[in-house]
């Protein structure tokens, strides 16, 4: 039996689950197989967002591909979610175009729509800012889908704190579909979106969907000061060598030691404390195997009191 709870996303009625899945391992460390597997876990254990974008996979419409195949005789038990608005290397239409024009956006729904063996997206979500498309533009587009049916309900990501109100009273004042959702990377770790965006956020009614909950891994309780990544794990790889050494290993190591005391564990910290801060709805977790699926979405049922919020906030500034 699953524990998971669900939310309202922003002040829509629109309904997820506390914990995603954030689906940008498929096409590109997860084949067909192992896509289907991931799935069935997620569905399992309630997870009902699933969110992916165009861009997401080795190449280009990858994880779409992948998921929409996964889902097929499923579709109406999850709430799909993808995004378009960055480089598709030139396969929805050429490169000079703008991301954020009605001409991209018609040709960008459309590839979606084939590749996730769908005729809807529950939410549909810019990437990012587009500056060379007015936003009033951007907005009318979508609301055509809307009202077309093939899409129900619009989002951002990582938009600006003036963006994202900018948005909602263009959309507001026209009578067109609005942003319900935020989508950027937040972590107990990483708060810099609690200076403008959250309160952005809170003023206009709009949800949060954290990405990067754990802090590129440093919040899983994999990694210690001074020693190498273990064999396997993310940051093990070239690449992120650079985020174990400049990790802010005090506030990590009293992360650690705020878990032990309560009988928790990094991951129950890193996901249900965030899941407890104001706007987010749920928390979008990464996943490889359906074991990380599981543990993820067990972090989410810790509820903490307002006592601990307030040690995790001390934790993070400190």
């Amino acid at each position: 039996m699953s524990g998971m709870t669900y939310r309202q996303l922003g002040d829509s009625g629109l309904t997820v689950s506390a914990v995603g899945l954030g689906c940008n391992n498929i096409g590109r460390r997860l084949d067909k197989d192992a896509t289907r597997e991931l799935v069935d876990a997620a569905l399992d254990a309630g997870i009902t967002l699933f969110d992916t974008a165009d861009i997401y996979g080795t190449e280009p419409g990858g994880s779409e591909d992948l998921l929409g195949q996964a889902l097929v005789g499923r579709r109406e038990s999850i709430v799909l979610a993808t995004k378009f608005g960055k480089s598709m290397r030139g396969t929805v239409l050429p490169e000079h175009e703008a991301r954020g024009s009605r001409r991209y956006i018609r040709a960008a729904i459309e590839h979606s729509l084939r590749r996730l063996r769908t005729d809807y997206i529950d939410l549909y979500q810019i990437h990012e800012p587009d500056p060379r498309t007015p936003i009033e533009e951007t907005l009318d587009a979508l609301d055509e889908l809307v009202r077309e049916g093939k899409v129900r309900y619009i989002g951002s990501s990582q938009f600006a704190a003036w963006q994202i109100v900018d948005a909602d009273w263009a959309a507001r004042t026209a009578g067109k579909a609005r942003f319900i959702s935020a989508q950027d990377q937040y972590s107990l770790l990483d708060r810099g979106i609690e200076a403008e965006v959250v309160p952005a956020c809170e003023h206009v009614g709009i949800g949060l969907l954290p990405f990067f909950p754990l802090s590129n891994g440093l919040l899983t309780g994999k990694y210690h000061r001074g020693k190498p990544a273990p064999s396997g794990t993310r940051l093990a790889r070239a690449e992120f060598a650079d985020v174990l050494e400049t990790a802010n290993w005090t506030a990590i190591e009293r992360m650690r030691a705020f878990a032990d005391e309560r009988g928790l564990s990094m991951l129950d910290v890193a996901i249900a404390g965030l899941a407890a801060q104001p706007c987010v709805a749920s928390v979008i977790a990464g996943a490889m195997n359906p074991e990380q699926v599981r543990a993820n979405v067990q972090a989410g049922a810790w509820e903490p009191t307002a006592a601990d919020l307030v040690e995790i906030d001390e934790i993070a500034a400190g």
